[in-house]
């Protein structure tokens, strides 16, 4: 039996034209909701990643700023620029493009964006207000791949979820909200021991490793559902997608899966804050 296929598209498209209504009233009250992206230096798939931004800003009507930095910048001249845009009341948003340069602190940069304007949910607040349960803005990804679940009627209730990662972006986030869920979570990482039993194990798997798929079809039980959060060169996943099809019985397709909602879920967010005014 084919699995179904977590289309990311379909719930992304959804979620816009709903965020485009939304839009619409801000504007009638002279609030036009802003996200302001930082790119610092030259990357090519960074500069890729803002453009895509960019453009589903203005799908729906968001006001999108790019303010583009040289690759020479020190840490606390990218603060400053952070402090900038915290500062100014017509920007809702702030995402910093990361990875940034090797020489930047880029702990210290994201924790320097106001928690309010945190809507990439990169803080170390926000990520705290998440594993509470009480966070408006969490991670974008491990935000979408709860929102892909529940579009499908996944349930995640009692489930045993297991996380492949645990970056503080994503394996950890995703952890806190499957946990926050009612899940049982198991989070796996590269000094976990005998992944394969444990994978065997899980209802729910999260490729969250940054691994071309890394993760097999015969490490996973008949029946699982997988959700693929991985994204490396040449639109390639952290699940080996042709091994997984034949025992899962739904999984996310890369690109085209948790890809479209991580963003819908970043103008979401940008909504929200200026709802929030």
């Amino acid at each position: 039996m084919k699995p179904i296929i977590l289309d990311g598209t379909v719930v992304s498209n959804e979620m816009k034209a709903n965020l485009k209504s939304r839009v619409k009233l801000l504007k009638q009250r002279d609030v036009v909701p802003c996200l302001a992206t930082i790119l610092v230096g030259d990357n090519p798939a960074s500069e890729t990643y803002v453009r895509m931004k960019g453009k589903a800003c203005e799908e729906i009507g968001i006001k999108s700023v790019r303010v583009h930095l040289p690759i020479e910048l020190t840490t606390n001249e990218l603060i400053n620029s952070i402090e900038r845009l915290n500062a100014d009341p017509s920007i809702h948003g702030i995402l910093l493009q990361h990875p940034v340069p090797e020489h930047i602190n880029e702990r210290q940069a994201f924790e320097a964006i106001n928690t309010e304007k945190d809507v990439d949910g990169v803080t170390s607040s926000g990520y705290g207000q998440t594993a509470f349960g009480i966070g408006h803005f969490p991670s974008c990804t491990p935000s979408a791949i709860i929102k892909i679940l529940n579009y499908y009627n996944i349930p995640i209730k009692g489930k045993h979820a297991v996380v492949v990662g645990r970056s503080p972006i994503l394996g950890k986030p995703v952890s806190a909200l499957l946990l926050n869920e009612d899940a049982t979570v198991t989070t796996c990482h590269s000094k976990t021991e005998n992944l394969a039993e444990i994978l065997k194990m899980g209802d729910i798997v999260i490729g969250a490793v940054g691994r071309p798929e890394f993760i097999q079809g015969d490490w996973l039980k008949k029946g699982v559902i997988v959700l693929d959060a991985g994204y490396n060169k040449g639109n390639i996943g952290d699940v080996d997608y042709k091994s997984c099809y034949g025992i899962a019985s739904a999984i996310t397709p890369v690109p085209g899966g948790v890809g479209p909602v991580t963003i819908a879920t970043l103008l979401e967010h940008t909504v929200l804050s200026a709802e929030n005014l």
